[in-house]
């Protein structure tokens, strides 16, 4: 399998945001970190037809939407993302969310490379995380959590490559998806540069994927996998 060869963008210093999330205190709160740090919310909507209304009114840089909103509380975000995704392919795409909806996450991360985001509530660390998440989408890159991804080959046929992974494939794997470069994985995992580089030659190997020296690159080929 190839490879999707797409390259980050570089994202303007003031992002143009619209947000989509049903509860209005979560709401404000985004608004106000991102308009706090220099960017500007063009759009806070707090349901699916209203997000793709805003996006068509305003093309901003990136949005934010919860998989969870109005009427039925079920995907409804993830859904309209897919079309906003295919609609205005120039707009950053982060998905917020409590849970790993399995079953139009892989349509969300396979319609088009980079530029796309999934992060799981509880596990966003800190503001700075979160923002520099949104950047990055916006940029045409890419920010997943590590729980998505494992929940996607989980529940996709290739289910049982997972099981040839060791351990510490399995860590390199997770921080490849969150867009992180060779120096920043051994950082993080106390290792040479070396050994992450033959991780990840071996996870590579392992999804039958072809080696790349791009780090973006790297990430499109697991999300071309999770699609295929």
């Amino acid at each position: 399998m190839t490879a999707i060869r797409q390259e980050p963008k570089v994202a303007p210093d003031k992002l143009r945001v619209v947000i989509a999330e049903d509860a209005a205190v979560i709401r404000a709160g985004l608004a106000e970190i991102l308009t706090d740090r220099g960017h500007e919310v063009v759009a806070a909507v707090g349901d699916a037809e209203a997000l793709k209304q805003a996006v068509a009114e305003h093309v901003p840089d990136a949005a934010v939407i919860d998989v969870r909103m109005p009427p039925d509380h079920t995907d409804e975000g993830l859904r309209a993302a897919i079309a906003i995704r295919r609609s205005h392919p120039q707009v950053g795409i982060l998905v917020f969310s409590q849970y790993v909806e399995t079953r139009y996450a892989a349509d969300l991360l396979g319609a088009r490379a980079g530029g796309v985001g999934y992060l799981l509530k509880d596990r966003v660390a800190n503001v700075s995380e979160f923002v520099d998440a949104i950047a990055r989408v916006a940029a045409g890159g890419t920010a997943l959590d590590p729980e998505v991804v494992t929940g996607l080959l989980s529940a996709s046929r290739h289910a049982s490559v997972l099981e040839t992974l060791t351990a510490r494939e399995h860590d390199v794997l997770a921080l490849m998806a969150e867009g992180r470069s060779n120096s920043a994985i051994a950082a993080r995992l106390a290792v040479t540069e070396r050994a992450v580089e033959k991780h990840i030659s071996n996870i590579l190997t392992k999804l039958d994927l072809p080696p790349s020296d791009s780090d973006h690159r790297r990430v499109l080929a697991v999300l071309a996998y999770l699609g295929s």
